[in-house]
């Protein structure tokens, strides 16, 4: 199969059954990335991932975007995109039409409760998975605690005590980088 349609079809069924945001489709996108076709690392995927978050506009699209670049080119970036956004556009103008029809009947309330849990889930699953690459460079469970990356968790908490305060994404993105980089250096080590 052509890579572009190859790219297309991978993205449009992530698009197809992502529900809950970007975030919720980062699993979705790893399965078809690393998984099934290998078209990266998990290191790669990760990058890709912090790359998504600093970059304008939705994490998923960025996403699918950065893939496409790295597989095919711009053509494979434009291909991915497409793929990503086309299921999401038919299936908005569905559902909006739908929720705006029957928005209040029993089941239709019952499915959009139902899917909550699920989005949460994903986002969990996602969260886990970067959490295990960033503290231990493992991609799956168990760790060995020992092995922990202190530099790590230290700009894990730094940075959630930032969140707390409502510091803005970019600054806390800039200077989590910054930090990174002079903890890194200071101590000669790196993840």
């Amino acid at each position: 199969m052509d890579i572009l349609l190859q790219l297309f079809i991978s993205f449009a069924m992530v698009g197809v059954f992502c529900v809950g945001g970007g975030y919720a489709s980062m699993p979705l996108i790893q399965v078809e990335v690393i998984e099934k076709y290998g078209w990266m690392s998990m290191n790669e995927f990760v990058d890709i991932f912090t790359i998504s978050q600093m970059t304008p506009g939705p994490i998923g699209i960025n996403a699918a975007t950065f893939v496409g670049s790295k597989v095919a080119g711009i053509p494979g970036s434009i291909a991915a995109t497409a793929g990503f956004v086309f299921p999401s556009v038919v299936i908005v103008l569905l559902l909006a039409y739908l929720y705006y029809k029957y928005g209040n009947v029993g089941p239709i309330r019952g499915i959009l409760n139902g899917l909550r849990p699920a989005v949460v889930a994903l986002i969990a699953r996602a969260g886990l998975d970067i959490m295990l690459l960033a503290f231990w460079n493992k991609e799956k469970l168990p760790v060995d605690v020992m092995q922990t990356d202190k530099i790590a968790v230290l700009i894990f908490i730094l940075t959630y005590i930032m969140l707390k305060k409502k510091t803005g994404t970019i600054k806390l993105l800039f200077s989590s980088g910054i930090a990174g980089l002079v903890f890194y250096l200071a101590t000669g080590t790196h993840p």
